[in-house]
């Protein structure tokens, strides 16, 4: 499959959303359901973008990779 297929698969979802009076990001109960967003999110900084989180699956999915232990390509890694 073509580079370009899979962007349209990961992007071709993709929508503009708008900032609510409380400084909320609305997202779709669609959006959410395909995701497995519950009530409790995480936004994370990563550099050129955000990524949103459900908390629980960040968690367990944070826990999974301190257990596997930090990849050798990640050696000299620096900020």
């Amino acid at each position: 499959m073509s580079a370009r297929a899979w962007q349209r698969i990961f992007l071709g979802n993709a929508s503009d959303v708008d900032v609510d009076s409380a400084g909320r990001i609305l997202i779709a109960p669609e959006l959410r359901d395909a995701v497995g967003l519950q009530r409790d999110v995480m936004l994370l900084g990563m550099g050129t973008h955000f990524e949103i989180w459900d908390a629980a699956k960040l968690a367990a999915d944070e826990q999974q990779a301190v257990a596997q232990g930090m990849p050798d390509v990640l050696a000299n890694f620096s900020f």
